[in-house]
């Protein structure tokens, strides 16, 4: 065996780990890997330190790469180690505290440091910068004593510490040496719109303001500016800035400017030095942002592994964050330049803002506030170049072009023959939407939804029939706020956050307890609540089998004419001689008029009484396939490298592990999975809620398929080289859908909503999938197949009995 290089990473911080992340699945023998880390903790998200100094998370809630990740890597992490020299020539590192480490290769991952004014007083006790966990520390414990707090910097990081201050009790005021708030983000209009919504939260501002000195015996007291204005203040916060952290490197004699001076492979003016992350200077350019960082760790990872790479070109960067609960959105060259184009809007009652600066035929900037949903797309154009010409209209207002003189699809809609179907999944007409309006006085979508049931379905209609409700309704068209049925206008987040917070446990307490307007509820809100209120309590919640749809009481899929199919389980669609012969003795038993093979690789038996059900359960004494709700359908797979001379991976395995893993799972929605045992993908696993790919050396996760009305191909995850890392994976994202998503969303609709980049964030630590594993793990264990209920219990049972003029539905109650 080979013999591994030795590499040595001097910072642990976030652009540092995630190269190592990239590396360690290119080559994962390669290097023998060190790691020295100036704080005592392991990496953590730095950007989330606001929501620990606010209270909404803890440390642990934070960290990316826990202590188990660099022990399962076998990678050596001095934690509270700073490196003070370098020894190029001999090609070893030394820490403060005496510990040596020889190299081949040396990775500077330093960051940056945090920018100290040089103010007298500037020493003084309650003086920090807001950098660090230990910075938080300080602050949460000085509020527990002092009240009044000053923020010098309006830039983000001030806003961020200003506004944990506000939230741990803090009268807090913001000082800014410009004439308005976050100016590298912003132009003065977007900026002058967050400042009034932060001083309705509590913040105080001061612009064009130079401190001078802080004053006060041994602890901050005063801060003095050079016009002789005073501001108390026990606690000083400095965030004006960061500077590349560059003193090593610059003593272990590399190129350094403002950061260390890297090429296009992240390589320094050393061989076999690289460094990477906010100490490094690419182009004569610095970054600071996280999105240009990883784009670096991810050429670095190529580079070291022996992967070809085109190298780094240099990032366009933009930025989309929450201020304080504002959205605000920034991109490219935002301010007005030579023979550049403005185009501006603004809403002041909406409290939106949008501003495009247009360079010959092409978008170069943009801010958004209040309503950025356009930002990705205009990041899009801007980074491909693409001419705008003829759309800028539509881009600054968000509509198509078509749609511009008349409303929401004005002329496109009106001109619509009138027998046009705009509901596809309802056969809901233009004209039965347009009678719904003229004659029977629909004027919000929800009233011409209940009339007419058009949007009622998968909504994809809906921006056609609001188009049309504004064209035939004018002034009287209203917008009302729909919720997840039209008992309540209450939506998913909010109910769930009412269950928690006032602990209720059972559909008929949260019905009446929240107001619904109808007693009962209805078929769209009771299996909701049902399914969150299991999800939400899992030890303490009984299910109510009266607020589940018909499939799932019954245990089977009705059918047009009342009688119900039932599907056994067959596991990876790999099934045997006996349990053939059983189904078979089963269905001649009970004279099934057809038996079919699935498009999940199963066998469903047709058109059972519903009095039968117990019965040919019983008798087939196999597990249920689940098809009948919302739970987990089929684990799809091809047969693998088990046959296939294609085949990388056992397919089948992986199939019928995660299989027998989920078996029961409840969901919001269905849920299908397929393993694909090379990238022919013949299993199709990239048009399922989650498939795995074979690969060499690995698979491949992919998420957020669908296969039905609305196709979508899957978004790719992540790689992992073991079966292991596939079953933590797609239980942490099973369980994160689960308990984030939507009743009724489906994984594909779930994935495009919230965003592939916010999923991958909370994946991210491997804390944080060992504790969705957990959870889903211990919801499965709690679960057993329902048939083997309503077998062994003769009041389920009497549930099956046919009643005179029983009506069949499909889905209802």
């Amino acid at each position: 065996m080979k013999e591994r290089q030795r590499l040595v990473m001097v910072g642990n911080g976030m652009a540092g780990l995630r190269m190592l992340e990239h590396l360690l699945k290119l080559a994962p023998e390669r290097y023998e890997i060190t790691i020295f880390g100036a704080e005592p903790h392991p990496n953590y998200n730095r950007i989330m330190l606001s929501s620990v100094l606010a209270g909404g998370a803890d440390m642990n809630e934070i960290i990316l790469n826990d202590l188990n990740w660099y022990e399962e890597h076998q990678i050596t992490l001095h934690r509270g180690h700073t490196v003070n020299r370098i020894d190029t020539a001999g090609k070893k590192v030394v820490s403060d505290q005496g510990v040596e480490a020889a190299y081949d290769v040396l990775v500077f991952a330093t960051g940056s440091n945090p920018f100290m004014l040089p103010l007298p007083g500037a020493d003084k006790e309650g003086v920090i910068a807001f950098r660090s966990i230990q910075d938080c520390e300080t602050m949460i414990e000085a509020s527990k004593t002092y009240r009044k707090a000053a923020v010098i910097g309006g830039g983000l990081l001030g806003l961020e510490a200003a506004r944990g201050l506000l939230n741990l009790g803090m009268e807090v005021s913001v000082v800014h040496i410009h004439p308005y708030l976050m100016e590298r983000q912003l132009d003065e209009t977007a900026s002058r719109m967050l400042q009034r919504e932060l001083e309705q939260q509590g913040m105080k501002f001061l612009f064009s303001k130079h401190s001078e000195a802080i004053l006060g015996r041994g602890r901050a007291k005063t801060l003095a500016f050079t016009d002789g204005e005073r501001l108390d203040a026990d606690l000083v916060v400095m965030a004006v800035g960061i500077r590349p952290n560059v003193e090593l490197a610059k003593h272990a004699g590399l190129q350094v400017n403002r950061g260390i001076v890297v090429n296009d492979y992240m390589e320094t003016s050393v061989p076999g030095i690289y460094a990477l992350g906010e100490c490094a200077e690419h182009r004569g350019i610095a970054y600071g942002l996280v999105a240009p960082l990883y784009e670096q760790g991810a050429v670095l990872a190529k580079r070291l592994a022996g992967v070809n790479t085109e190298g780094y070109a240099g990032s366009v960067t933009s930025t989309k964050l929450k201020v304080s609960g504002v959205d605000v959105f920034s991109a490219g060259s935002f301010k007005e330049q030579d023979g550049s184009r403005v185009l501006r809007y603004q809403d002041e009652l909406e409290g939106t803002y949008k501003k495009l600066v247009i360079q010959g035929d092409r978008l170069v900037g943009a801010v958004l506030f209040g309503d950025t949903s356009d930002g990705a797309e205009l990041f899009s154009l801007m980074k491909k170049g693409e001419s705008i010409q003829g759309r800028e209209k539509e881009l600054l207002l968000g509509v198509p072009a078509d749609a511009l003189s008349k409303g929401t699809g004005g002329g496109r809609l009106e001109a619509m023959p009138e027998d046009e179907i705009v509901c596809g999944c309802n056969g809901v007409s233009k004209g039965t939407i347009m009678q719904a309006i003229h004659e029977k006085g629909c004027t919000s979508v929800s009233q011409i939804k209940a009339c007419t049931k058009a949007s009622g379905s998968c909504g994809g209609c809906k921006p056609e029939v609001e188009g049309l409700l504004q064209i035939y309704a004018g002034e009287a068209a209203v917008s009302v706020k729909e919720g997840i049925c039209s008992c309540t206008p209450m939506n998913r987040d909010e109910i769930v956050a009412e269950i928690k917070r006032m602990r209720l446990m059972t559909v008929k307490e949260v019905i009446h307890v929240l107001g619904w307007e109808t007693e009962e509820g209805c078929t769209k809100c009771r299996p909701a609540l049902n399914y969150y209120l299991g999800m939400l309590w899992p030890d303490e919640y009984v299910d109510e089998k009266e607020s589940r749809i018909t499939n799932e009481r019954y245990h089977a899929n009705i059918q047009k004419d009342g009688t119900y199919s039932v599907v056994p389980r067959i596991y990876g669609g790999v099934t045997s001689p006996s349990e053939l012969k059983k189904i078979a003795e089963v269905a001649e038993q009970f004279e099934v008029p057809m038996v079919k093979f699935t498009g999940g690789q199963r066998l469903d038996l047709l058109g059972i009484k519903k009095e039968n059900l117990p019965k040919i359960w019983e008798a087939l004494d196999m597990p249920s396939g689940h098809a009948y709700g919302k739970t987990l359908r089929t684990v799809k797979t091809c047969v693998g490298n088990t046959f296939c001379r294609f085949g990388t991976q056992d397919a089948i395995g992986m199939g019928i592990r995660l299989e027998r893993e989920f078996e029961r799972l409840n969901a919001p929605a269905k849920v299908k999975l397929a393993v694909s045992g090379c990238p022919r993908n013949c299993a199709e696993a990239t048009i399922k809620d989650f498939g795995i790919v074979a690969i060499d050396g690995g698979w491949e996760l992919h998420v957020g398929g669908n296969g039905g009305v609305h196709v979508r191909a899957t978004d790719l995850l992540c790689v992992v080289k073991t079966e292991d890392e596939v079953v933590e994976w797609a239980s942490a994202f099973l369980q994160y859908y689960r308990e984030n998503a939507n009743w009724n969303e489906r994984t594909s609709t779930w994935v495009e909503r919230v965003g592939l980049d916010s999923i991958k964030q909370a994946l991210e630590s491997g804390e944080a999938r060992a504790a969705l594993q957990a959870r889903i793990r211990a919801v499965l264990d709690k679960t057993t197949d329902p048939w083997k209920q309503i077998v062994n219990e003769p009041e389920l049972r009497k549930n099956f009995e046919p009643l005179a003029g029983e009506e069949v539905g499909r889905t209802g109650l």
